[in-house]
């Protein structure tokens, strides 16, 4: 899940430079790389390629500006789901 979200993170990045590192713990937010129009496309992926809706009372800046926070918040989401739709996840988005 890291690497997916990581390079969905890279490939969004509002700077063309390939030498960017990004390390889970990096908030992209913070360090300029991304814009608010990112985060409308982060939340727009995360839903679709993990089946998972994001509730208006889940965005919160902090949960969304690591690869960390965003795994920890997938991961949540779905354990929490019912027992039958938690592998649901699309692997080709």
């Amino acid at each position: 899940m890291k690497e997916q979200i990581r390079k969905f993170i890279l490939k969004n990045l509002t700077l063309f430079d390939d030498d960017i590192g990004l390390s889970d713990d990096d908030n992209f937010f913070e360090l300029g790389l991304v814009n608010s129009l990112f985060a409308l496309k982060l939340i727009d992926y995360i839903e679709k390629q993990y089946n998972i809706q994001v509730e208006n009372t889940e965005m919160e800046v902090s949960t969304f500006s690591t690869v960390n926070g965003i795994c920890n918040f997938i991961a949540r989401k779905i354990k929490n789901r019912p027992q039958g739709n938690r592998n649901v996840y699309h692997e080709s988005l």
